[in-house]
Protein backbone atom coordinates (compact mmCIF):
# COMPACT_ATOMS: atom_id res chain seq x y z
CA UNK A 1 0.00 0.00 0.00
CA UNK A 2 1.47 3.48 -1.04
CA UNK A 3 2.04 6.01 1.45
CA UNK A 4 -0.65 7.96 0.48
CA UNK A 5 -3.21 5.65 1.03
CA UNK A 6 -1.76 5.25 4.97
CA UNK A 7 -1.71 9.09 5.20
CA UNK A 8 -5.74 9.22 4.15
CA UNK A 9 -6.85 6.50 6.40
CA UNK A 10 -4.94 8.36 9.24
CA UNK A 11 -6.70 11.54 7.91
CA UNK A 12 -10.47 9.24 8.02
CA UNK A 13 -9.85 7.94 11.47
CA UNK A 14 -8.77 11.78 12.88
CA UNK A 15 -11.96 13.35 11.29
CA UNK A 16 -14.25 11.17 12.61
CA UNK A 17 -12.43 10.27 15.70
CA UNK A 18 -11.62 13.87 16.69
CA UNK A 19 -12.37 16.80 14.52
CA UNK A 20 -15.89 15.39 13.85
CA UNK A 21 -16.72 15.12 17.99
CA UNK A 22 -15.34 18.03 19.10
CA UNK A 23 -15.93 21.93 19.21
CA UNK A 24 -12.96 23.72 19.32
CA UNK A 25 -13.67 27.01 21.66
CA UNK A 26 -10.29 28.64 21.08
CA UNK A 27 -6.86 27.88 19.60
CA UNK A 28 -5.34 26.84 23.07
CA UNK A 29 -8.54 24.54 23.29
CA UNK A 30 -8.46 22.91 20.17
CA UNK A 31 -4.91 22.09 20.98
CA UNK A 32 -5.66 20.19 24.00
CA UNK A 33 -8.43 18.20 23.03
CA UNK A 34 -5.75 17.02 19.53
CA UNK A 35 -3.15 16.03 22.12
CA UNK A 36 -5.53 14.22 24.11
CA UNK A 37 -6.49 12.90 20.87
CA UNK A 38 -3.00 12.08 19.42
CA UNK A 39 -2.22 10.31 23.40
CA UNK A 40 -5.18 8.01 23.31
CA UNK A 41 -4.59 6.98 19.53
CA UNK A 42 -1.19 6.16 19.91
CA UNK A 43 -0.91 4.78 23.69
CA UNK A 44 -4.89 2.92 24.26
CA UNK A 45 -6.87 2.78 20.97
CA UNK A 46 -6.06 -1.09 19.34
CA UNK A 47 -4.62 -0.86 15.90
CA UNK A 48 -5.80 -3.88 14.13
CA UNK A 49 -2.66 -4.18 11.86
CA UNK A 50 -0.29 -4.27 15.06
CA UNK A 51 -2.89 -7.45 16.27
CA UNK A 52 -5.10 -5.11 18.30
CA UNK A 53 -2.94 -3.63 19.91
CA UNK A 54 -1.57 0.42 20.67
CA UNK A 55 1.40 1.41 18.84
CA UNK A 56 3.40 2.87 21.82
CA UNK A 57 3.71 -1.24 22.86
CA UNK A 58 5.83 -1.46 19.69
CA UNK A 59 8.17 1.40 20.57
CA UNK A 60 8.30 1.12 24.74
CA UNK A 61 8.28 -1.23 27.51
CA UNK A 62 4.79 -2.40 28.46
CA UNK A 63 2.69 0.57 30.19
CA UNK A 64 5.23 3.25 29.26
CA UNK A 65 3.43 6.50 28.22
CA UNK A 66 4.63 9.27 26.21
CA UNK A 67 6.75 11.91 27.80
CA UNK A 68 4.78 14.96 29.01
CA UNK A 69 4.44 17.74 26.28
Amino acid sequence: MPDNAFIEAFNGRFRAECLNTHWFLSLADAQQKVETWRRYYNEERPHGAIGNRPPILLQNHVGASSPPT
